[in-house]
């Protein structure tokens, strides 16, 4: 039975929430008065589609249903979750949460993305504040996983914990702020940086595009995998933090930035931060623009994904969770994914090791099906590829969805053979072939050998099931 998310306000951030919620199988009611709304969701929905699906090495889950409503009642009703994502004015957020906890179920979780104010900002004047607590995202909201869950005294317990649940359950990475301040944890963080940067800007220290390149150069890509303290922990050396403490710790006396000062917000300072942005980044369109945020956060992410670390941990835990027994159909469906961006090279197809690399993703999923699983390894047997042989028949591009049909042609004692069939999602088009001969080896003796009786019997089953189809 599908779940129902309520989104309130379909603006970038309103966006990337239903964009995240629906291509994790929720359904999906969104209400935004903005005539433009769903010309601007649907361009929010068409990238989050493109990205979404190659962080990942299966498919997701069946996308929800998108219902496009004409009040916050007719959206709400219902709805285990319920997203406000309206502008950042109070007196406006009023007005909305109060007519969605009117409205909405007892039980259901109703978060704000405010990115400002306090969850008791919020609940002054409701009638039911206790539903109620921050929920605080990153843009895009369908790629990065952190949530600044914010509680209130007045906050449930149980909403935060069904807050928690939920979220991970979408893949992302809810933080627990425990107390109440304004713009939370991540926002004063990057708030200290801007406010720096503005000051570089206005004495002429540094242009917009030098600014980000020290960032994207430097301590951005630290950042992006180790966080502040761990960065500066090995900054110490082998004394570790306190040593980096007491080494660096006077600087913060000396007068290196301005961070309790702004510099006015005069229009000659607007017009020349506007002038050296549009210098640095007006020659591509904003979605242009977005499109390469996508497929570079996807990258790093995955990078991360390989290393078990960091953001990277987190997709992997999601994929496990994600993970379903082989339907006993014939052929074998033992492949669905879409193609990452980092599968392509420099003509933007996929390149010729990642064909392998889906075949050999089919062979150990059938592996897997027939019980010589990751533990059947550990205990000292397994599967070799003895022969693979590939036919490439049409280019696939980054974000085509694929899947692999296969069927076994050979299950007698030592032998394993299969026939792979990689088809594009869209159409059925074939993309290419492969077939795949194995044998049966002993890890200890490094010679082949038959497997055990129970794994013989399921190969041995598959194998005239499908000679017989």
């Amino acid at each position: 039975m599908s779940q129902t998310a309520a989104i309130v306000g379909g603006g970038v951030i309103g966006g990337g929430w239903l964009a995240r919620f629906l291509l994790n199988g929720w359904d999906v009611r969104l209400y935004d008065p903005d005539p433009e709304s769903e010309r601007k969701i649907g361009a929010v929905l068409a990238g989050a589609r493109r990205a979404l699906p190659m962080l990942y090495d299966r498919a997701l889950p069946p996308e929800g249903r998108l219902t496009v409503c004409n009040s916050i009642a007719q959206a709400v009703a219902g709805a285990e979750w319920v997203q406000e994502s309206v502008p950042e004015r109070l007196d406006l957020k009023h007005r909305v949460l109060a007519e969605i906890t009117e409205h909405a179920a007892e039980s259901a979780v109703i978060g704000s993305s405010t990115s400002g104010f306090t969850p008791s900002q919020l609940q002054e004047g409701l009638p039911r504040p206790s539903a109620v607590l921050v929920a605080h995202p990153f843009n895009p909201v369908y790629l990065l996983p952190l949530v600044e869950l914010v509680p209130s005294a007045a906050t449930r317990p149980e909403v935060l914990e069904t807050a928690q649940s939920t979220l991970t359950g979408l893949g992302m990475f809810p933080l627990h702020v425990r107390a109440e301040i304004d713009a939370h944890i991540a926002d004063r963080l990057l708030e200290a940086v801007w406010r720096e940067a503005l000051w570089l800007v206005k004495d002429g220290v540094a242009t917009t595009s030098e600014i980000d390149e020290a960032i994207r150069m430097g301590f951005g890509l630290r950042w992006a995998q180790m966080g502040l303290f761990e960065t500066y922990r090995i900054a110490g050396g082998e004394a570790g933090m306190k040593h980096f403490m007491a080494q660096f710790g006077p600087a913060l006396a000396w007068p290196w930035t301005k961070l309790m000062d702004v510099p006015e917000f005069t229009e000659e300072l607007v017009d020349l931060i506007a002038g050296q942005s549009d210098a640095q980044s007006g020659h591509l369109g904003i979605r242009e623009l977005e499109r390469l945020r996508d497929d570079n956060l996807v990258a790093m992410l995955r990078a991360l994904r390989q290393r078990n670390a960091a953001a990277g941990a987190l997709l992997n835990a999601h994929e496990a969770a994600m993970a379903q027994p082989l339907p006993e159909t014939v052929p074998l469906i033992t492949v669905r994914r879409t193609v990452p961006v980092d599968w392509t090279d420099y003509n933007g197809h996929m390149n010729e090791g990642r064909y392998g690399q889906v075949f050999s993703d089919a062979a150990d999923a059938v592996m897997a099906h027939v019980g010589a699983d990751a533990a059947y390894i550990a205990e000292g047997n397994s599967y070799f590829t003895v022969e693979t042989s590939v036919k490439y028949l049409l280019e696939t591009h980054a974000g085509e969805a694929i899947e692999v049909a296969t069927r076994i042609t050979t299950g007698a004692g030592k032998k394993l053979g299969m026939a792979h069939e990689m088809r594009r999602v869209a159409d059925g088009t074939l993309l290419a072939t492969c077939t795949q001969f194995m044998l049966h080896v002993s890890l200890e003796t490094r010679k082949s050998c038959p497997p055990l009786p129970e794994v013989q019997a399921r190969v041995e089953a598959l194998a005239a099931r499908h000679q017989e189809a």
